[in-house]
């Protein structure tokens, strides 16, 4: 061609461009309006769009809990691990997911239009969404880009993204993020961590049967749980097996000796919840918190065994509980330095998962007894002193007895061995009411306490069965504050040693209390320390006490506050003292002590008399007739 005719040609063809844009301006300038649109668009979303987001690792990584044997007994958080290399898997694994999900992923713009179609007609001749339309691409944008909506303008959204995505990166790209980032189900998101958590293992490891379980969850990832849906599971495998004979990804007989899936659950089993692993996630989280993949350990102070007792001593005495209108309890077990090692925070976790142990703000009762005695031994007292135990009135308040206590005049030891009401109220006055408050507090009390309120002797202000607990454990270890804590103090925080003889002071009247007075049902064959509590109508019930090496608190009581039938804390909540602190000696998880001491013990010199002096033969009043 000349140089004329091509300039002749050209000119042919700009007189025809122009007359067919002018025959049809319209629809040209529509046309440009929306490709100037679409490039705006793009460009928008080029410096908006997060394009690595779906490869990013979760806010906050997860968290396996150990106890202080280094067994997991809980997970908490969302599981996420490292982004998966498409070329480093093996080839059945992504062909699992595209055989299901998107068979045409790699020949599509990021949005089928035949998909779509084929959907529609499915959906249209079932009468309802059986089909989806959406590609993998889609899928991506939708989960890692936009909000959960169902609309057309989302839909719009979603196919935009999808093409800007597949301009941005290659198909493997946009595979890898979408398997990185898909939900498995049980907090679990991506496939390097649905195959640990499932099987136990990386996805480059995983078999033709676990990765057609694995993608055949994408569709629901609850009700296809193969932990708890185990035979949903495996049917859905088994249509992800036959789709990817189809797809020629598999042969049949790969496709029949796949079937047979073993689910590894060591992970998948751990509870996600618990009254102790509630109680101690905020510490850990704030301990570990950030981004990152994986899993954090974190090892804690629980002692599964003692766990264990507590929850049968729990579960044993509460069943007729009921009958007796009780209708909770909770229990805190620790050691003297503040290292809980277990806890019950109510009748059953998935019913109720309330922590009664640490959030519920209850009367403690006569419980509170203990800061009461301790302002009268700081004031010069002794468990041997004399207490007016007759009534009293202060203020207009005058209190009533209601676990015994009945005299006028009693040893300081008998009043608390007693739980006498009025006694503790004439010592209240006698040590006065900022002596009581500081009392409490130097064991670690830190709930609000009025100094002018006379009824604080009974135990009318409210605490959590944890910092009562934790102040019985400042009394076994000789020093306060106690700090109750879930996680092994990397440096223990400042405590003040106890005066030594106003601790074996509060040693004689616990131990009084177990001996002779209201806690008798609470008598181990070692020395034991403790004080019943009983609110007013029955409606809290507890015993706190230590023997050995270990300090435990049980309350029983009503959510609603309700009265119980005649419930004391010298009645179940001993009993149930009693069964965690036996089965704690008999496992060897409680220090052995000494036997307790008997109340009345002869005195040295009367040991040494002979047998068959008749002052020891002879009654007193015998001997003074007689002169001898």
């Amino acid at each position: 061609m000349t140089p004329d005719e091509a300039k002749a040609r050209l000119a042919t063809t700009w007189v025809a461009s122009r007359a067919f844009v002018s025959r049809h301006r319209i629809a040209v300038g529509v046309s440009a309006g929306v490709l100037a649109v679409l490039v705006l668009l793009f460009v928008w979303l080029a410096d908006r769009l997060p394009i690595s987001q779906a490869l990013e690792p979760l806010p906050n990584r997860a968290i396996i809990l150990l106890d202080n044997q280094g067994k997991p007994f809980a997970r908490r958080g969302a599981y996420k691990e490292a982004p998966v290399v498409i070329g480093a898997l093996p080839q059945h694994v992504p062909a699992a997911f595209l055989s299901t999900e998107d068979r045409r992923f790699y020949s599509h713009i990021g949005v089928d239009f035949r998909g779509i179609a084929r959907a529609m007609r499915a959906n249209s001749r079932a009468g309802r969404t059986v089909e989806g339309g959406s590609t993998i691409t889609q899928q991506l944008a939708k989960n890692a880009f936009l909000e959960p909506e169902r609309s057309w303008r989302r839909k719009a959204q979603e196919a935009v993204i999808a093409v800007y995505l597949e301009l941005r990166l290659s198909k493997d790209e946009i595979l890898a993020r979408y398997l990185s980032s898909i939900y498995f189900g049980d907090g679990v998101y991506g496939l390097g961590a649905a195959a640990r958590h499932y099987f136990g293992k990386a996805p480059e490891a995983l078999s033709i049967g676990e990765a057609a379980m694995l993608a055949g969850m994408v569709k629901a990832p609850v009700n296809l749980n193969p932990v708890d849906h185990p035979k949903a599971a495996g049917a859905r495998a088994r249509l992800v097996l036959e789709a990817m004979v189809a797809t020629k990804a598999i042969t049949r007989q790969q496709a029949d000796t796949s079937g047979k899936v073993v689910v590894r659950t060591t992970r998948a089993d751990l509870p996600v919840g618990g009254y102790f692993a509630d109680w101690i996630s905020p510490q850990v989280k704030s301990a570990f918190d950030g981004p990152g993949y994986g899993e954090v350990r974190v090892t804690t102070t629980l002692d599964s065994r003692l766990q264990r007792i507590a929850e049968r001593a729990v579960a044993n005495r509460m069943k007729g509980a009921a009958k007796v209108k009780a209708g909770q309890v909770a229990l805190v077990a620790m050691r003297p330095d503040g290292q809980v090692v277990a806890m019950v925070g109510g009748q059953n976790y998935r019913q109720s998962p309330f922590n009664r142990a640490v959030q519920a703000q209850r009367q403690p009762g006569s419980a509170f007894k203990l800061f009461v005695y301790l302002a009268a031994l700081r004031d010069g007292a002794s468990p041997d002193d004399l207490i007016d135990a007759g009534r009293i009135t202060i203020g207009g308040w005058t209190p009533a007895n209601y676990e015994g206590g009945e005299g006028y005049d009693l040893t300081l030891r008998d009043a608390f061995a007693q739980s006498s009401n009025t006694a503790a109220a004439r010592v209240w006055q006698t040590a006065g009411g900022p002596a009581v408050v500081q009392a409490a507090h130097d064991l670690g009390i830190d709930s609000p306490l009025k100094a002018d309120d006379a009824t604080l002797s009974l135990g009318t202000a409210e605490t959590n069965l944890l910092e009562l607990t934790s102040a019985y454990a400042a009394v076994a270890a000789g020093k306060g504050p106690s700090f109750p804590h879930g996680r092994p103090f990397k440096s223990p925080p400042p405590q003040a040693k106890l005066d030594p003889g106003q601790r074996e002071a509060l040693l004689d009247l616990l131990a009084a209390v177990v001996q002779e007075g209201t806690g008798r049902a609470a008598r181990l064959s070692q020395r034991a320390y403790g004080k019943t509590g009983t609110t007013q109508d029955h409606r809290d019930a507890l015993f706190v006490g230590f023997t050995g090496d270990l300090v435990v608190g049980v309350w029983i009581g009503n959510d609603d506050q309700t009265p119980m039938n005649r419930v004391v804390g010298g009645g179940l909540p001993a009993l149930i003292w009693r069964d965690v602190m036996t089965g704690g000696l008999k496992a060897g998880l409680i220090a052995k002590d000494r036997a307790p001491r008997p109340r009345f013990e002869p005195g040295p010199e009367r040991e040494a008399e002979e047998e068959f002096d008749p002052e020891r033969r002879v009654p007193r009043w015998l001997r003074r007739i007689l002169g001898l």
